[in-house]
């Protein structure tokens, strides 16, 4: 770290490549949830359908303005975003769905997911936190709390 004025700091050198490497693979593994959210909203079926359609919605396009979120810490933390589908493919830990699932097994897959995502925010966390990142400290605590929260919520629906 490289002190700037009395209270800021500012990243350099390996301390920032280490952390825009995690922000990495939470955007590719963001990328593929958000991918999976579309395909479920496409393709529910089944008498849950009208509340699983909107749900998948509201999930997708919350996860759209995450993913823009992520790779706009990257670039401000100097690096350039993974911009191509086999590019998150290749990195990501969530995997593509299968567009033929149950609304309840898409409901576990997305269940399966947030853990996935508690994560790989947390590796972040933990890195900015070593950094001593503000603008990343920030940002991604909240999305913790709200991925658990949605388990809470899925996980009663699953009963």
């Amino acid at each position: 770290m490289k002190e700037v004025g009395s209270n800021s700091a500012v990243l350099e050198g390996n301390v920032k490549e280490q952390e825009v490497e995690q922000l990495q693979i939470l955007l590719a593994n963001y990328q593929l949830y958000y991918q999976n959210l579309r395909n479920f909203h496409w393709n529910v079926r089944g008498k849950a359908f009208f509340e699983l359609h909107t749900k998948f919605e509201e999930l997708y396009l919350d996860a759209s303005d995450k993913v823009d979120e992520i790779a706009e810490r990257v670039l401000s933390l100097d690096g350039n975003p993974l911009g191509s589908f086999s590019d998150y493919v290749a990195v990501s830990s969530i995997e593509e769905a299968n567009a033929n699932a149950s609304g309840v097994d898409m409901v576990r897959q997305i269940v399966e997911s947030h853990n996935i995502l508690i994560e790989k925010v947390k590796n972040v966390i933990e890195q900015a936190n070593a950094n001593e990142d503000e603008g990343t400290l920030d940002i991604l605590p909240a999305y913790v709390s709200y991925f658990e929260k949605l388990n809470w919520m899925f996980k009663a629906y699953l009963g």
